[in-house]
Formats: structure tokens, sequence, C-alpha cells
């Protein structure tokens, strides 16, 4: 159509200037056409720079949740809009069958609301749109197109509800049981006994020894803190060719119902990666913290990480853990180690640091890593999926 238009248009513009006669038909017309032109151009472009939209969802969701994602259209000009069409870009991992793609009429002062559902069957940072808009006036001279920015979902990973995990830590004074009672904790008193020599005074129970008459003293329950700092290799170089994919995703998935664990159990937890974060362009390293708040930050990123090629998981354990406290307990969530390692895991020993290896998926010289393991004291389990992890929902 818009071709046809300009060649019609030139045509007039010849007709009235070589032949005179026909001047007083032409002109008309040719100022008919070019005040169509004009004013349709005016039109469509107006009502759809003005007009209204807003895309309303959740931004945040966990994995198997459904979504709802409302749009909404409002034309708050006084002039109508003869043909809208709409189209929504979506990822293919969340994207329902039947997408967005719709052509409608909107009046003076119309709205419209359109609603579809996103399925969340993968972690992710997904972004919804951008939703394009097309226009344009009655005899079709101008089609302008309006582009509404994308928004963005963020879909937690996977958590595994875990009941019993052996995590070692000697850090004193905390929440957690303890069955060695040089981790006492003042605040538990478990019961008294009778004095005996070499008892400190300040355990000394004043009130129960009125009563009974002899000299009381308390009994405390130990108790520990558990700090633990979990160190996330996402390295695809330091992973299987053929298994990397999945034992990647598999660490995100113990990273994720570790930290779940631990926040339960109200203790801290903190997150190192070599893995890249869309958002940020630096390594991530998220110091331990306790809290549901603290946990829903660190999911956020779990869910945003991107496996790639990236800094060595040792290089990154040298760097980051010499700002952990004494008694933090390391997680190292893997699939490669080498005695570069090793010599990681007893440095952090002799600054009063305790130690557990994961590891994802298939591993080379698993039994060597394992025996040495062993013989050096470092406890180290194995994972190649997800149903590996149910000796610790026990």
């Amino acid at each position: 159509m818009g071709k046809f238009f300009w060649f019609l248009l030139i045509l007039l513009v010849f007709l009235a200037i070589f032949i005179g006669e026909a001047g007083d038909f032409v002109l008309p017309l040719l100022y008919l056409l070019l005040g169509a032109f004009i004013f349709g151009r005016f039109w469509s472009g107006r009502v759809l720079q003005r007009l209204q939209i807003k895309r309303d969802f959740v931004s945040h969701a966990f994995l198997g949740e459904q979504i709802p994602v409302k749009i909404q259209v409002a034309n708050s000009e006084w002039l109508p809009i003869i043909w809208l069409r709409l189209r929504e870009s979506l990822p293919i991992e969340l994207a329902p069958a039947d997408t967005l793609h719709q052509v409608i009429t909107l009046g003076v002062k119309g709205k419209a609301e359109f609603l579809y559902k996103l399925d969340c069957r993968r972690r992710g940072y997904y972004p919804l749109g951008p939703l394009s808009l097309y226009t344009g006036d009655v005899i079709g001279l101008s089609n302008p197109v309006r582009v509404y920015g994308p928004e963005y979902l963020t879909v937690y990973p996977k958590i595994i509800s875990l009941a019993k995990v052996d995590l070692v830590s000697h850090s004193p004074m905390g929440t957690l049981r303890h069955i060695q009672p040089i981790f006492e904790d003042p605040s538990r008193v478990l019961g008294k006994r009778d004095y005996v020599a070499g008892d400190s005074l300040r355990r000394i129970d004043w009130k129960t020894t009125a009563i009974t008459n002899r000299l009381q003293v308390k009994i405390f329950e130990p108790s520990i803190a558990l700090e633990t700092a979990i160190f996330l290799n996402q390295n695809i170089q330091e992973f299987d060719r053929r298994t990397g994919h999945d034992d990647t995703e598999l660490g995100i998935i113990i990273a994720a119902s570790l930290a779940n664990y631990i926040v339960g159990l109200r203790q801290s937890v903190g997150l190192y990666t070599n893995g890249k974060d869309p958002l940020h362009d630096s390594v991530t390293a998220l110091p331990p913290r306790h809290g549901r708040g603290h946990l829903l930050r660190l999911l956020e990123i779990l869910a945003r990480l991107q496996a790639g090629v990236a800094e060595p998981l040792v290089q990154l354990i040298y760097r980051q853990s010499v700002h952990l406290s004494w008694g933090t307990t390391v997680v190292i969530i893997t699939n490669h180690v080498d005695d570069e390692l090793f010599d990681g895991l007893f440095q952090m020993r002799r600054r009063g640091m305790d130690s557990l290896l994961l590891l994802c998926g298939p591993v080379a010289r698993y039994s060597e890593i394992r025996h040495k393991a062993s013989y050096f004291g470092f406890p180290l389990y194995q994972f190649h999926s997800e149903q590996d992890l149910k000796i610790w929902r026990v």
C-alpha cells in the first residue's frame, strides 16, 4: 500500500504540472491524499506513544509454580485506535502453549486486559518481553511500532528438604547441641551436682545450695555455633565434558538445599562461587549471615548463576578463605579434586576451619581421592543425582 501511495502521489504531481486543464481535479485529490497521510501519521503515532501499558506479575517464584501474568493496555487519548496488534516475546523455558499474540480495537479511553500463565519448569533469570505493539491508520499509509521493554522473573533453584547433615564445627557459644563438654553454654543449664575441688565459684548455685544445705554447682549443656561457607564450583573446564551441564546444576541444587537446612537451624551460611551472574561482573562473594532474608538473597544468586569458563576453584578458595573467621565450616562443591585443592584444605585447617568435600557426578581417580580424604580426615561425599541426597533426608 505504501509504494502504491507514493507512486500515485508522484503521478498526481506530474499531472498537476503538465496538464493544466486537469488541475482543478488533480490538486484537490493531491491535497486530500497529503492531508490523509499527515493526519493518519499523526493519529496513529500519537495514540501509540500515549498508550498506557502495564505488566503485572510476581517477580520471584519457586520451581514448579505457575505464575499468572496480566498485561493492561489503556488508550488515554480522545482518538480511537482502529487496530492494535500485540506480540509478547517469552523465553522458551517458561512459554505456555498459547503465547500472547492478539489484534484488538480500542475506543476513546478504552481499556483491554490479557492474561497468560508461565510454567516455572527450570531455575533461572528470565526476561518477560519485550512487548511489541503495531498499529496504523485507516488506509494503511503509516505503521508505527512501539516496544515496551522487558521485565524479569527469577525462578529459584530446586530445594530438597534435608533432615540431618553432619557438619563439623568448632565455633563455641552457639545454639546447637554438642557432645564435647569444652563447648559449654552458660545460658543452657542442664542440671546441678555437688561441688568438687577445682570447680569455678561462678558455677555455684547459691539458691540450691541454701535449700539442700550442700554446695551445688551448675551443669551447662554443650553447644556450638555453625557458621558455614559454601564454595560452589561452576568452572565448566573442571567438569566432565559429557556430564558437565548436569553436574553443575546438581551442585546448585546441593548448595540451595544445604543453605536452606543451615538457615533452618538458625545458623549463618555464606556463598562463594566462580559462576557467572548476569547482574554482576565480579565473582560472587556472599559472607555468612543468618535469617530468611539472607537465604532468599542467596537463592536469587543461585537462580541467576551460569556455568562457564571461569577462575579455577582453588584460586577462589585461596582468595576468599582469608576473610573467614576461626571455626568456620567450609563446604566445597565441585567435580575436580587435585593436590592443590588438598593443600588449600590443609591451610584452612591450620587457621581453625573444618572442611567438607561434596563431589558432583563421575570423578576421575575417585578411589585415590577418597583414600587421601580419609587418610587426612576430610569428610567426602559423592552425588550422581538428586536421589543420592537421601542419605541426609533420614
